[in-house]
């Protein structure tokens, strides 16, 4: 079995519709993809809509809706994959939604900082980009990309523009990352921590807070990721074994706007069974006349 269980589309920062996304995993002959829009579940109508509409195509495929939620922890802005809870649950769509609404501020913000360093970036650029999606850095990034500042979009991850603490880097609202832990147990979900290794990003999540959080109820660590060395992913893998949690891999999928593929790394079956059975908020969804992979 094929597993990628990061991906996002336009509902957040891909580029690939709800429905483009689900019909490309089948294409590339993934077994499950999980749609995992940032601090947003607009985008599961359209890909379960898109999956019974495939018909024999989907039969392999199987949906698992969750989100990656944004948080921040010792002035450090962390993201945090949760899968198969109730988007229904009043508390965490409540903390979702006021992520959400702080985007387009924090975005003119960033932008105004840009300015400032003397990028002819605007408001209206951004949004373009954006379009329905949740206006993010990689949205910016792109446009960085469109004026010739810099080649692609992870060269504007840096503490030259982007990264966390950059000089065009500007805070939102983000959960503390033990209340997200509590508000997605409560609705039912499995919480895994996205990339903690991912040192172009900015600082690299230390152990001794991956330990608090895996105390706290968090269930694994998304370990095999394209911005984690081989030497990231051996010291996570040892790690998560020391500390009981669940090891992932995925794309971090976002279409054309990042170089990764679909599937270029995937989650062991037994421990996507495991994320299932630990899951009571939400099923998978299985293709058109299939049962859910588990």
């Amino acid at each position: 079995m094929r597993i990628d269980l990061h991906t996002h589309s336009t509902a957040s920062d891909g580029t690939d519709t709800p429905a483009e996304l689900v019909r490309n995993a089948a294409a590339a002959g993934l077994d499950v993809v999980a749609l995992t829009d940032h601090d947003t579940t607009r985008g599961y109508a359209e890909a379960k809509k898109a999956l019974s509409e495939l018909g024999e195509l989907s039969k392999g495929l199987t949906l698992v809706t969750g989100a990656e939620l944004s948080f921040k922890l010792n002035g450090m802005g962390l993201h945090m994959l949760a899968y198969l809870f109730d988007p229904e649950e009043p508390e965490l769509a409540r903390e979702c939604e006021l992520v959400r609404d702080d985007r387009v501020p924090r975005a003119k913000a960033m932008i105004e900082k840009l300015q400032g360093l003397g990028v002819p970036v605007t408001w209206e650029q951004v949004a373009r980009i954006a379009g329905d999606g949740s206006v993010g850095r990689p949205h910016i990034a792109e446009a960085l990309v469109e004026l010739g500042v810099v080649p692609t979009v992870s060269d504007a991850f840096t503490a030259e523009w982007l990264a966390d603490g950059g000089r065009a880097y500007a805070d939102k609202h983000e959960l503390d990352p033990f209340d997200a832990i509590r508000l997605v147990k409560a609705a039912g979900g499995v919480t895994v921590l996205a990339h903690p290794g991912a040192s172009k990003r900015g600082k690299v999540v230390p152990e001794s807070v991956i330990a608090d959080l895996g105390a706290a109820g968090l269930d694994g660590i998304e370990v095999d990721h394209m911005d984690h060395t081989p030497e990231i992913r051996a010291r996570l893998r040892a790690l998560a074994g020391d500390l009981d949690l669940l090891v992932t891999g995925s794309s971090d999928y976002h279409g054309t706007r990042k170089t990764c593929v679909l599937g270029e790394f995937t989650t062991d079956p037994e421990i996507y069974g495991e994320i299932t059975r630990r899951a009571t908020g939400a099923f998978p969804v299985p293709g058109a006349g299939g049962r859910p992979a588990a």
